[in-house]
């Protein structure tokens, strides 16, 4: 599965933090999130969106016909319990059944959306908020007349760039459109072929911190060729690289 559509993301994203993922889809979208630091951001948002959602929702005291229930299908009878080996007794202290395990993760989960400076940084409780932006490389690059038409942007130490549409681009009727990253010294290098309408993401080779630290400019140009060198000479759209921290 290609974890390049904004979409398949936020899909995911939401999901995670709603607990519906299967065991496996679960464990590959943490190793994604590992990876992939938007899509930390993502999760970040998602948890921000539900943990408020969750504070608004009054409490209920469920009936004791709930708890028997849960107890029904989680706790073994007792010639099951009598069957297991001796050491499982370790793992439920005395009085600590799985109802008492289940109100357990209720109430830890609770305290983290209550008390959540116990478990974040300011940076990332800033960023919950929306009181702070994420570190990022941006570049909004206009036409000769200054309309915009692109917005670029990566996150500081990520490995994803995100390339979304923000005014009427025509499609070239031969070639590709291909961004560029110009530094301030030294060639310039080709960041990959851009949209014409709606947004894209796209891998980089090495993070954002590597390769746009020294970039002080974005060119979106022409291109004929299937692997062009060096940018061409019909430069199409234009910007500055910004740093967003």
């Amino acid at each position: 599965m290609r974890y390049t559509h904004p979409e398949l993301l936020e899909h995911l994203a939401s999901s995670y933090v709603l607990g519906t993922l299967s065991r496996g889809a679960r464990r590959r979208f943490e190793r994604l999130q590992r990876d992939r630091a938007d899509v930390r951001v993502l999760v970040t948002q998602w948890e921000a969106r539900l943990g408020q959602l969750a504070v608004s929702v009054p409490a209920h005291t469920p009936s004791p016909k709930v708890w028997a229930a849960i107890a029904a299908r989680t706790q073994p009878r007792a010639s099951e319990q009598a069957a297991k080996p001796s050491w499982l007794g370790w793992l439920k202290p005395a009085g600590f059944g799985f109802g008492g395990l289940a109100a357990g993760v209720i109430a830890a989960s609770a305290f983290f959306i209550a008390v959540p400076t116990l478990f974040l940084s300011s940076d990332q409780l800033a960023m919950r908020s929306g009181e702070r932006l994420p570190q990022s490389y941006v570049g909004l690059l206009t036409d000769a007349q200054g309309n915009g038409k692109l917005l670029v942007s990566s996150l500081r130490h990520g490995k994803t760039m995100t390339v979304k549409v923000i005014g009427p681009i025509t499609p070239p009727a031969t070639g590709r459109l291909v961004l560029w990253a110009v530094p301030a010294s030294g060639p310039a290098f080709s960041l990959g072929a851009m949209p014409t309408s709606g947004s894209a993401v796209s891998m980089l080779p090495d993070t954002s911190e590597k390769l746009l630290s020294k970039v002080s400019k974005l060119v979106v140009t022409l291109e004929t060729d299937a692997n062009p060198a060096k940018p061409g000479e019909t430069v199409v759209f234009s910007g500055n690289c910004a740093k967003l921290w």
